[in-house]
């Protein structure tokens, strides 16, 4: 069965990580699970996030803007952390449908549990290789992309 056809495709995917080494490995990883770069969106604190979103600050006249289908989060950022970020999301009805998956370093279980309370779908450990990290990244693509359907 072609999952594909039923469901609508990520095409843009925001990710929110103030360390810039962890970016392109993302960003790379994404590449290697055959991502699109030119669909990849960055942002570095939860403020950016968070204006991204709603067109404000220096996005707001942004040329490049899109919703993003699939925001990748990081916990531990400045300005507005990745917790304060996600309960702003998912607290808001034009934006807490899309989908945010936790990638972030945290393995405490109070972080997880959060998260997944505040109304993360998704959360993932950083990996360490960057086998690992295209590993992440195909299995995030598999789930979001060909099997979880989207509104």
């Amino acid at each position: 069965m072609n999952h594909q056809s039923k469901n609508r495709h990520v095409n843009v995917i925001l990710l929110a990580d103030d360390d810039a080494d962890d970016r392109l490995l993302i960003e790379e990883a994404l590449n290697e699970a055959k991502f699109s770069s030119q669909n990849i969106s960055f942002v570095e604190n939860g403020e950016d996030l968070m204006d991204y979103l709603n067109r404000r600050g220096k996005f707001a006249d942004f040329k490049n803007w899109r919703i993003p289908d699939l925001i990748l989060l990081d916990l531990n950022m400045p300005k507005k952390d990745g917790r304060e970020a996600l309960k702003e999301i998912k607290s808001d009805s034009l934006l807490r449908k899309i989908p945010v998956v936790v990638f972030t370093t945290s393995t405490a279980p109070e972080d997880i549990s959060a998260c997944y309370d505040i109304g993360a779908n998704t959360y993932i450990t950083k990996a360490v290789t960057f086998e690992d990290m295209v590993s992440a990244m195909t299995t995030i693509k598999k789930y979001w992309v060909e099997y979880a359907l989207l509104s």
